[in-house]
């Protein structure tokens, strides 16, 4: 977020880091989380009147300053929902705000966050992901929803009506109004590029012309020039047009980074822009585009996504970044260093270790499928025959036969390997998931394998071939990550936004075992190798260790 009365002031949104504030127009940061209890923040806003209040949506709902992000306080009274992704401000009225929220819809305030009620007539999905306001008539609104493409609002949200005419079930990742013609609306989407209307919403059109990649996370209008746009991707950096999205052109030159989540445009020189990325920092441009330059010194929010243990020298570590590829410590992680020779895209969400010839690898990529090392990360290639180049969310190796590999995607369910991933085919008989999050192969039986996803637990006993949900008992099935007790495989955990769940059947039903778990919110699971009785949960209020009674 850029203060609109001082430009050179600046505000970041980090991923486990909170706030970051520069004073010198990006050059240097310095973290500003003084009340911010919660560290995960997924939108920042300025408030237009007053600069040195703005907002921050969280993980735990939203926190407010008003002294330029020195010190925060919590405004939450009636916001129902933790999870606030996104934000808008009425530029007309700036007490008055609309908070999008993951779960529970739209919550808005004329209170200046004091408090905020429920805004959701005619809305029938509540997975609220982009918020915009007509900067001409601040009672028309328009919302983007993970599952139910665009709502328009004319009565400053007292109720919302579906505009879907050719969006129909799209997953929509970011919403600009044109602020020249505010009837000309972008939005951009998770797997299908960029869609524009120029009647307020009621029809919508593709324009992709030049867009090599469909994956859109943010969109930005040049406020001085509206033909001009902006769009960053997940996977290919960031794509220009210059002629209202009917071509596009990479802008990439000097921008590091291939996932570009966020984009700020100077609102008094709107040649220089700033670009938030996925795990490489932030970017400045001068030049409305044609070269960036990093600009994040001090700024020290690093996100790992994934990590491996050499299993035969424990003191080799790799872990995997987002946008910047593998690194690697021999020194029980005192040092690292990058190893991505041959590694062309950077965003590593999964690595798995061949468990007889360690110096065997995979890495599973947001933006390129899977790659292979045989040399212990010093060299890498693709391994994508079959594989479609899908965003890979997990890996696993058959412990028995380390030639099987099995990939969990983003959109295609699970795909698997028999040759040392040369080739893949998909292996979804029965699983009707297709967004696959985590994989699991017991030990024992390593035919038998469970794959947790949006939809809960699914489980195989034939290599994949055939899948079957197993979930009685879950009262979440939106699996974070699930995890298989090493001495005693029908034992198995899943952790879930309501907390962590056992089962001790073979995932056949399920039991809640929260015991003092303080917070539901969990992230990453793992069982103590010595200990199996121990298992420790990763959450958004830190780690917790769980002694459970078999």
């Amino acid at each position: 977020a850029i203060d609109p009365v001082t430009p050179t002031t600046l505000y970041a949104g980090t991923q486990g880091g909170g706030v970051f504030k520069s004073m010198d127009s990006g050059e240097t940061w310095s973290s500003v989380i003084d009340g911010l209890t919660a560290s995960f923040v997924y939108t920042l806003t300025i408030d237009p009147a007053t600069p040195t209040s703005l907002y921050a949506g969280t993980e735990a709902g939203m926190f407010k300053s008003t002294d330029g992000a020195e010190s925060w306080n919590t405004v939450n009274t009636g916001l129902a929902d933790a999870y606030v992704g996104v934000l808008a401000i009425d530029p007309a009225t700036p007490g008055t705000l609309y908070a999008g929220t993951w779960i529970n819809g739209v919550f808005k305030s004329t209170d200046g966050g004091e408090s905020w009620n429920a805004a959701n007539t005619g809305l029938t999905t509540s997975q609220i992901s982009a918020v915009s306001i007509d900067p001409s008539n601040s009672a028309v609104l328009y919302v983007g929803t993970q599952n139910g493409g665009v709502f328009k609002s004319t009565d400053s949200g007292a109720s919302w009506s579906a505009v879907n005419s050719g969006l129909t079930n799209i997953f929509i990742s970011t919403l600009v109004v044109d602020p020249a013609t505010p009837t000309t609306l972008y939005v951009g989407t998770q797997g299908d590029g960029v869609f524009k209307s120029t009647d307020g919403g009621a029809t919508w059109n593709t324009v992709n012309s030049g867009l090599t990649h469909d994956g859109v996370a943010t969109l930005a209008i040049d406020p001085a020039m509206p033909s001009n746009l902006y769009t960053g991707t997940m996977g290919s950096g960031l794509f220009k047009s210059t002629d209202s999205g009917a071509t596009w052109s990479t802008a990439n030159t000097g921008l590091a980074a291939v996932s570009v989540t966020a984009l700020a445009i100077d609102p008094s020189t709107s040649t220089t822009l700033y670009a938030g990325t996925l795990g490489g920092g932030l970017f400045r441009t001068t030049n409305s585009g044609a070269t960036w330059s990093r600009a994040h010194t001090g700024l020290v929010a690093v996100s790992v996504i994934a990590l491996a243990i050499d299993p035969g020298t424990p003191t080799t570590l790799y872990a995997g970044l987002p946008g910047e590829g593998v690194f690697k410590s021999t020194d029980s992680g005192a040092n690292w260093s990058a190893v991505n020779t041959g590694l062309t895209a950077t965003s590593v969400y999964a690595l798995a270790i061949d468990p007889v010839t360690t110096t065997t690898l995979y890495a599973g990529t947001e933006d390129g499928g899977a790659f292979k090392s045989t040399d212990g990360g010093a060299s890498w290639s693709a391994v994508t025959g079959g594989l479609d180049n899908n965003p890979v969310n997990d890996l696993v190796v058959d412990p028995a036969t380390p030639t099987t590999v099995y990939t969990a995607t983003q959109f295609g369910g699970v795909f698997k390997s028999t040759d040392g991933g040369a080739t893949w085919k998909a292996s979804n008989t029965g699983l009707t998931a297709t967004s696959v999050s985590e994989l699991v192969i017991d030990p024992a039986t390593p035919t038998t394998l469970y794959a947790g996803t949006q939809e809960g637990i699914f489980k195989s006993t034939d290599g994949g071939e055939t899948w079957s949900a197993t979930n009685a008992g879950l009262t979440d099935t939106y699996i974070t990550t699930l995890v298989i007790d090493p001495a005693t495989s029908t034992t198995l955990y899943v952790g879930t936004d309501n907390g962590v769940f056992q089962s001790i059947d073979g995932g056949a039903s399920w039991n809640p075992i929260n015991h003092d778990l303080t917070s539901t919110n969990v992230f990453s699971l793992s069982i103590h190798p010595a200990a199996p009785t121990t298992l420790y949960a990763a959450t958004l209020a830190g780690l917790f260790a769980l002694e459970i009674d078999k």
